[in-house]
């Protein structure tokens, strides 16, 4: 295992190089739960995550020969990032295998710091396997995305950053995928806090970690699929889980839905755009799977690389659980003024129509009945239920979508 010296140096060699990232108090969180909570925003980091730290820890301590003769990686985007902006920074080609279904923010911001890469496998244990046979064939170096010593000391940086901050932090929540994150910080803050309780998060849909360390055994997903795509990883790695292990005092799970409250919660409270893999922590204290009442609790956020398309699904259905948005399915008659009186009973109603479609060619439609396919903006429950007890006061059949 590695020690604090390790994270030590590493945090030497960022020096100039990383942003210190803020540590600011989160007051919507604090004040719904009597605590006093605290976000790391690696996701302002450079490259948009934690993942550079491991990442140049690794290039830099690499002897000039073997770095001038090329670095592979393989990652779904974040460590490809850091890969490829150490490859840039030191003068040296970087490969990145990246599975093909990769978002194009993520494919598009390794290809910006100069790096080849290849997209193929439908995940990335087949992008990963592409990787090594391709650094073996070619001589190259192959790094790690966590399990590799000099990654989990970079990693570990962020414990250092935490624990300098606030020195009598009581819990540290912290994202689990591969383990590197988590294994290099929880080592930092324990031993220097030796006190502090460490609390690891994965997504329900990769918890394969979660399943090893309540067994005390390595257990492999056999199927991972989660929004949270940065910490999507199927296999536990034999030398993060050691470290998890050693110094994780709990280890939790958040559902896919919890993530993505998490998501817009940051957007629309804090101000902050964050991917799945770095709401989780925050997803964890905001449903409540940890008891933090009346303790100092620090949450990391690992990256903030969303990919707009899921940003946008995200936000749409969000909307609608909060009641601000309804969509509804009218049935009315096809003549001429139908439109007009449904719409003057939604002015009636002061909500707004933001989009609307008319089909009168359904075959699930009676002769002389056309469907209205709307959506309105709303102000609450209570509104939505007003607009719909209007609807049924008019005689309109409808459901809601």
């Amino acid at each position: 295992m590695i020690t604090l010296k390790d994270i030590k140096e590493a945090k030497t060699n960022l020096e100039g190089i990383i942003l210190q990232t803020p540590l600011t108090y989160a007051p919507f969180l604090s004040k719904e739960f009597n605590s006093n909570i605290y976000l790391k925003k690696e996701n302002l980091q450079l490259t948009g995550s934690f993942k550079i730290r491991g990442a140049f820890n690794k290039v830099a301590s690499l002897d000039k020969d073997i770095r001038e003769n090329g670095i592979v990686a393989a990652s779904a985007g974040n460590h490809a990032q850091g890969i490829a902006y150490s490859g840039s920074y030191f003068g040296c080609e970087a490969t990145i295998f990246m599975p093909e279904a990769t978002p194009l923010t993520k494919v598009s911001g390794v290809k910006q710091y100069g790096a080849k890469v290849v997209l193929g496998g439908q995940n990335y244990d087949e992008a990963y396997a592409a990787a090594i046979k391709y650094s073996e064939e070619n001589s190259k170096t192959f790094i790690h995305p966590f399990a590799d010593d000099k990654v989990i000391a970079g990693q570990g940086t962020i414990g250092l950053e935490i624990i300098e901050d606030i020195n009598d932090l009581d819990v540290l929540v912290i994202p689990i995928g591969g383990g590197g994150l988590i294994s290099g910080a929880a080592l930092a803050a324990k031993s220097i806090n030796p006190k502090i309780r460490i609390i690891g998060v994965v997504a329900s849909g990769a918890r394969g970690m979660k399943e090893s360390y309540d067994s005390k055994l390595p257990i492999d997903s056999t199927y991972v699929k989660t929004i949270a795509d940065g910490i999507a990883v199927k296999a536990v790695n034999p030398k993060t889980f050691e470290y998890i292990l050693e110094y994780v005092d709990e280890v939790v799970e958040v559902e896919e839905h919890e993530i993505a409250n998490a998501i817009l919660f940051l957007l629309e409270k804090h101000k902050l755009v964050v991917e799945g893999a770095g709401a989780v922590s925050v997803a964890a204290l905001m449903h409540e799977k940890i008891d933090i009442e009346d303790l100092k609790v620090c949450g990391i956020i690992s990256g903030g690389n969303i990919d707009v398309t899921m940003l946008s699904q995200i936000i749409e259905k969000g909307l609608v659980k909060s009641y601000r948005k309804i969509n509804l399915l009218v049935t009315l008659i096809d003549k001429p003024g139908s439109l007009m009186h449904l719409t003057s009973i939604f002015q009636s109603c002061d909500a707004n129509i933001v989009q609307i479609d008319y089909d009168r060619s359904s075959v699930k439609l009676e002769f002389g009945e056309a469907h209205v396919t709307i959506s309105l903006e709303t102000k609450g429950e209570e509104h939505q239920k007003s607009i719909r007890e209007n609807l049924k006061h008019n005689g309109y059949r409808f459901k809601q979508i």
